[in-house]
């Protein structure tokens, strides 16, 4: 009896074991290709769900179903007027046929290294083909920008024109190495391609930088130049103003004054008119106020108009 039931566990066992070899699990991330002997078998499964295959004589092949990454290497290209500039990129990408990858490429590895080639290669030729200004910008200014920083005192006047813009070459990047991708016939599809960083060399770093100072250095006189006009037509306008104030103020006092003057001598005039000899008397104790004081030493006859008032009668 023995015997027998160690046969029935290695039957059991031998069966559980092909089951298991034959049996595999797709998921909803992944495409699947077979193959018998090293060649495919039908075509690739992307339905997920378990699915059988037979066992130790078809193997399962698992692909990404998803969008992949690729990251270029930074590498140092020349522009079209002879300046050198660092250039990092990352694109991504996608199995669209998975048997045509398996058959050419096989795995990640593989593709990575033959977009490596493609990619690389098509952003030195596009640079190469374009000026550095067109690399770093990606727009012309707009006529509202311009005219909004002319209104805030901003120098409108520093930034080149551009043709394609940063924008632009990245699409022609992206457009001449999808066709590259498409006539290798290597199962992937190209999605986007973009310049993670963009690096000046040393040397036009420092170009870049003599020049950023040499244009805010012009602003600055500029700037300095419309604030010394300004700040002389402000003290012209003072000075006009303080002028009239100072002469509108120098006609009112003289028209009060004269005014004053000519009541004055009016009530002088009603005055003398009333009592001619009162009005000669405070005139005359008005001069002698003005002009005797302690110090004062007068010489005169005493027949003098001027002490008439200061004689003194006898009563008697």
């Amino acid at each position: 009896m023995k015997p027998k039931l160690i046969i029935a566990a290695i039957v059991l066992a031998a069966l559980v074991f092909v089951a298991l070899d034959g049996l595999y699990i797709v998921d909803e991330t992944q495409q699947v290709i077979i193959t018998q002997f090293g060649n495919p078998v039908g075509q690739a499964i992307a339905e997920p769900g378990l699915k059988f295959k037979l066992p130790f004589i078809q193997k399962s092949h698992f692909f990404e179903k998803r969008f992949m990454e690729w990251d270029g290497d930074p590498n140092q290209v020349p522009t079209r007027d002879k300046r050198f500039i660092w250039v990092d990129t990352y694109g991504r990408w996608r199995i669209s046929d998975p048997l045509r990858y398996f058959q050419r490429l096989r795995d990640e590895r593989a593709a990575q290294s033959r977009l490596d080639d493609i990619l690389d290669g098509e952003t030195r030729n596009a640079i190469a083909r374009h000026d550095l200004v067109e690399v770093v910008r990606t727009s012309n200014r707009s006529a509202e920008d311009i005219q909004l920083d002319i209104e805030v005192g901003e120098d409108a006047a520093i930034l080149e024109e551009i043709e394609k813009g940063r924008a632009a070459i990245t699409a022609e990047i992206l457009k001449v190495a999808s066709q590259r991708v498409k006539e290798a016939e290597l199962g992937i599809e190209l999605l986007d391609l973009r310049f993670k960083r963009i690096n000046y060399v040393e040397e036009v770093q420092k170009e870049v930088f003599e020049r950023m100072i040499a244009e805010r250095q012009r602003a600055a006189a500029r700037f300095r130049s419309e604030g010394e006009g300004e700040a002389a037509r402000i003290r012209g306008e003072k000075d006009r103003e303080l002028q009239r104030i100072q002469s509108e103020a120098y006609r009112q006092a003289q028209e009060i004054q004269g005014k004053a003057d000519a009541e004055a001598t009016g009530i002088y005039a009603e005055a003398y008119n009333r009592s001619p000899s009162f009005y000669s008397f405070l005139k005359s104790l008005e001069l002698y106020e003005k002009t005797a004081d302690p110090s004062t030493v007068m010489i005169m006859t005493t027949d003098a108009d001027f002490l008439k008032y200061l004689k003194r009668t006898n009563p008697r």
